[in-house]
């Protein structure tokens, strides 16, 4: 039986979540078809744009990415309280960059209500949208029906393009997160399509360096590495940059038969803060993939997320 999405995203246990959706035809999102020939190189950068685009719409923070060539990856920071934040005209704005905004909200906006009655519509109609830019349901929905709609559009015919469900993780902690973006960060190479991370296109990881080739700050659409935890410490990913890239360099060269590289005793400083060492963390990264799980974190935090739960027993992965 399918489990409700709402027993698979529980933000009082963890905000953050990795989603995989996949093509349900044999028909490619990306790359190019084997049998064909035909390239559809070009739905990646589609979807690259548009994972960005619903970024700066939704309260939704996009920590990694990467696009294949018949799914993609998404790890992502829910951000409740960025939505509950915002002010009504806020939601407004979010909300009308993707949607026509009903007659009602329209007068609303431009301050033309007349009674009391229209006032209380337009108050839970903005209560309703601010759930929705928080809702990883929605975002997916959003992300896929668009790409969907493009793809069916250039193939000249109609159907279901996705799987019926995106599926999830939630990560419960930051081992949990660190191990997923480096999963998908390094999904190109895992499958043999790029050599290195830096030579990985359509992924986060790519995105982040050439920006610091740039002399850039953090990629738009993406969240930003704030370093660790310290006090009045901003928004974003809790990791140094350059210390998640040193790791998942050294990652990059564990995981390819033909690139073994040299196994450096000092262990990255990423890795040492979390009390992890790199053997374990590889194995967590292929484990991942091989043994797919609902909630993915330490002991610790599966036994806490259970009584969170209140439940016996939960589908988890155990760092």
């Amino acid at each position: 039986m399918t489990t409700p999405r709402s027993q698979l995203i529980a933000l009082d246990v963890t905000p953050y979540y990795h989603c995989v959706s996949r093509c349900v035809r044999r028909s490619f999102l990306c790359g190019e078809d084997a049998v064909s020939g035909r390239s559809y190189e070009h739905r990646r950068d589609w979807l690259e744009k548009r994972i960005l685009k619903l970024a700066d719409i939704y309260c939704i923070d996009i920590c990694a990415y990467a696009v294949m060539s018949n799914h993609y990856h998404l790890v992502v920071h829910i951000n409740r309280p960025k939505a509950e934040s915002l002010t009504n005209d806020e939601v407004i704005e979010r909300w009308q960059t993707e949607h026509q905004l009903p007659p009602l909200m329209q007068r609303y906006v431009k301050r033309q209500l007349t009674c009391k009655a229209e006032y209380r519509c337009c108050e839970q109609l903005i209560h309703r949208w601010r759930k929705r830019l928080f809702s990883l349901s929605w975002m997916m929905k959003e992300l896929n029906f668009e790409i969907a709609l493009q793809a069916n559009r250039e193939d000249g015919c109609t159907g279901h393009f996705w799987e019926g469900r995106f599926k999830s993780q939630a990560l419960l902690d930051g081992k949990a997160v660190l191990a997923a973006m480096t999963y998908v960060d390094l999904n190109p190479v895992r499958a043999k399509i790029a050599e290195t991370p830096e030579t990985s296109e359509y992924t986060s990881l790519k995105k982040r360096l050439d920006s610091l080739e740039a002399d850039q700050p953090t990629p738009h659409g993406l969240y930003p590495f704030i370093g660790y935890e310290r006090l009045n410490q901003p928004d974003g990913i809790p990791f140094r940059l350059m210390d998640y890239i040193e790791w998942v360099d050294l990652a990059g060269r564990q995981i390819r038969e033909d690139k073994r590289g040299f196994i450096d005793e000092r262990q990255p400083e990423i890795l040492t803060r979390l009390s992890l060492n790199h053997i374990d963390c590889l194995k967590l990264i292929t484990d991942m993939e091989r043994r797919r799980r609902i909630w993915v974190g330490s002991a610790e935090s599966l036994e806490s997320t259970k009584t969170s739960l209140n439940k016996s027993r939960i589908d988890g992965l155990k760092i």
